[in-house]
């Protein structure tokens, strides 16, 4: 790659007591790319994008981002980066008293000095990216689980971030709606061209969106390689995530192909 990384963690290390949750972690996430970090449940997906986000510091190691180690920033230094984010959390966390206009609305009111004629419409453009003005005036109870995430979204890009973060944005929500909020994904991308990383259990659909797939077991990255890539992977642990997630799919795909050049 030619440009430097957005995000670079070097020999980076998190512990909770005794239990080593992250060990010796090297990743590096490019402009413009879409990076998905996979494993089982408590491989240390999500603390590492509370790492990434300064929420966390590591017992040892680097956090780059920008080209700086935000392990050694003041708060304030630190705040200005995390403006530079946008998060989808795993369950929303959306505010149940306010509409979904005030919702998406919030970041540009506390963080902005815009009117609230430019506030309106900002918060429309996006409303409108991803499908959901109509319900603008609607309270998240009252809109479905699918509609919430984009609410989500709409409100993760306010600001124009350069990074977003995905935390399992599809838990909860049954394969046709997943299908649905990973093409809304892959539309806000292609038109906003922000860096993604995205945690997920949901493999193989989260392949589609990857430019780079990092796969976490026991608190180490056992590959991080492109989604083809892995999928002929021959290391033993990330077989046996594959083979449970998707079965032989790779391999049947590579034999159709064979098949139709006999």
């Amino acid at each position: 790659m030619t440009q430097d990384p957005v995000i670079q963690l070097i020999n980076a290390t998190k512990s909770f007591g005794k239990q080593t949750v992250l060990n010796q972690i090297n990743i590096e996430i490019y402009p413009g790319q879409t990076t998905v970090v996979v494993g089982k449940s408590g491989q240390g997906k999500s603390v590492l994008l509370k790492l990434m986000l300064g929420l966390l510091k590591p017992e040892g190691g680097q956090i780059l981002v920008m080209n700086r180690d935000i392990t050694r920033l003041k708060t304030r230094d630190l705040t200005d980066i995390r403006l530079r984010f946008g998060v989808l959390f795993q369950g929303g966390a959306l505010f149940d008293s306010m509409t979904v206009y005030d919702n998406v609305a919030l970041p540009l009111r506390e963080r902005t000095k815009l009117s609230e004629t430019e506030i309106e419409k900002k918060v429309m453009e996006h409303l409108e990216l991803l499908g959901i003005e109509e319900s603008r005036w609607k309270y998240p109870a009252q809109i479905s689980g699918g509609m919430q995430k984009r609410v989500s979204l709409a409100r993760a890009i306010q600001l124009d971030p350069e990074i977003v973060l995905f935390d399992e944005p599809t838990t909860g929500l049954d394969p046709s709606t997943s299908n649905e909020i990973y093409n809304m994904f892959y539309l806000t991308h292609e038109r906003l061209h922000y860096t993604a990383v995205i945690v997920s259990h949901d493999i193989p659909k989260i392949f589609n969106l990857a430019d780079q797939v990092v796969v976490l077991h026991d608190g180490r990255i056992q590959e991080c390689a492109s989604p083809d890539d892995i999928q002929r992977s021959q290391n033993p642990i990330v077989r046996q995530l594959l083979d449970s997630t998707m079965g032989p799919v790779y391999l049947s795909e590579e034999a159709e192909k064979r098949d139709e050049t006999i």
